[in-house]
């Protein structure tokens, strides 16, 4: 984890060019959005690692330790400011289930894997109403079909 203090100009810089639209020649809207996604990423490891060593100060404090405390809360500020707008930039829309599972100290996993289940379960039921439907079909119309088949052989 990389211990240096945050550089918000340049960090801010980087999410200015990245939100005005302006995108290098040949990068798409979608390069730009990926782009600007691992930055997001980046700056909330950055965060969390922020975080950590906030709480190891914070867990072990003395009158000593005060400076180190003081440019860890401003290095954290500065990064949050950081994360702050470079997310301005992406358009993420979360469910608010997944939300509510976080906030429930559960897996969001969890919830991808039931959609998917949910998913599958409601296919199997389609392919079932498709299947059953074919055969409805192939019952009531079958003999119709074979028969315009052999009228069409033997003309041939």
């Amino acid at each position: 984890m990389d211990n240096a203090a945050p550089n918000p100009s340049a960090a801010a810089a980087a999410a200015a060019a990245a939100g005005n639209g302006v995108q290098a020649s040949g990068a798409g809207p979608e390069d730009a959005s990926k782009q600007n996604l691992s930055q997001v990423t980046s700056s909330i490891q950055k965060t969390l690692g922020l975080l950590h060593q906030l709480n190891l100060t914070v867990s072990s404090f003395n009158s000593a330790s005060q400076l180190p405390l003081l440019q860890r809360l401003n290095a954290l500020v500065a990064e949050l400011d950081t994360m702050q707008k470079l997310a301005e930039g992406c358009n993420i829309q979360v469910p608010m289930e997944v939300v509510n599972l976080i906030d429930d100290g559960k897996n969001p996993d969890e919830f991808t894997r039931d959609v998917f289940n949910s998913c599958i379960a409601k296919n199997q039921i389609t392919k079932g109403k498709t299947d059953a439907f074919k055969l409805v079909c192939f019952r009531a119309y079958g003999s119709i079909f074979l028969r315009s088949l052999n009228k069409l052989s033997l003309r041939m």
